[in-house]
């Protein structure tokens, strides 16, 4: 049965953000993603989840220059002593609120860049932060993402992140799984799964094309699930899509696995109000 997160950046939005993990709570989950919760402040954060029960799943560690359209630093030379400062303070925040797993950007390849020096870089920098993390009992993790939602991007489809994984070789390593992105950039999910399971830390899901809930289009959900159960994995599955009509209404799909989405209160109307 998957154990679903909710990632806070696309569900919940209706709530002020210290209200959402109220509203993720009532809605059943047990988990929760947050792309980069360093401004909430460690100490306000590790309350938030503590106070509603609440895991963190997955997060990113600092990623450059976002509103300057950086997407990531892992694999950009002469970026490594940036990479590896906001690699730590990654690392601190997970020991702090007990978090795991800590995803790490690859960034956009360099115009003119050597591509050799860019892989080269990549690798080099997985590796050691792969070592550390599994001296801190944590995991970091790559994440293809594909063409038609980042251009440029270092890391594309699943296949080369499995490569990257076999070149880094260290079991702090492993395949964040967006089925969005794999489905756009490769297709054959059930195959790459299946060859994916040594190596996978953490799924998300979207519907495929649209990134709405995961009840329509070109995705069998309830088929992959499935797999998944059979393959042993007991990892999360993290909700990272954008509701068609709002959250509570979105995740009526979701009532098959323990979700439930009458659970909150809706904004403004009672004790999950903002």
């Amino acid at each position: 049965m998957p154990r679903f997160s909710a990632n806070l950046s696309f569900l919940f939005q209706e709530w002020a953000p210290e209200a959402r993990f109220v509203a993720a709570r009532e809605a059943g989950f047990k988990g929760v993603e947050l792309p980069f919760p360093y401004d909430i402040g460690l100490g306000k954060l590790g309350d938030l989840l503590a106070m509603n029960g609440l895991q963190l799943a997955a997060f990113n560690a600092p990623a450059g220059d976002w509103e300057a359209g950086e997407r990531g630093l892992a694999a950009l030379p002469g970026r490594e002593e940036e990479f590896f400062d906001g690699l730590e303070r990654a690392f601190d925040l997970a020991d702090f609120v007990d978090a795991k797993r800590v995803h790490v950007m690859a960034g956009l390849i360099p115009e003119k860049a050597d591509f050799d020096e860019v892989y080269d870089t990549y690798v080099d920098n997985l590796t050691q932060a792969a070592k550390e993390a599994r001296k801190r009992g944590l995991t970091v993790m790559i994440e293809p993402v594909s063409h038609a939602a980042i251009p440029g991007y270092m890391l594309e489809t699943p296949d080369q992140a499995l490569a990257v994984i076999a070149d880094v070789d260290d079991r702090g390593l492993g395949l964040m799984f967006d089925v969005f992105h794999a489905q756009m950039a490769q297709g054959r999910l059930a195959e790459t799964i299946e060859a994916a399971m040594g190596s996978l830390a953490h799924v998300q899901i979207a519907g495929v094309p649209e990134r709405a809930e995961p009840d329509a289009g070109e995705v069998n959900y309830p088929y992959l699930f499935d797999l998944l159960d059979a393959h042993g994995y007991s990892g999360w599955v993290g909700l990272e899509y954008r509701p068609r009509l709002g959250t509570l209404a979105g995740l009526r799909w979701a009532r098959s696995w323990g979700i439930m989405p009458e659970g909150p209160t809706a904004p403004g109307k009672g004790k999950s109000a903002p």
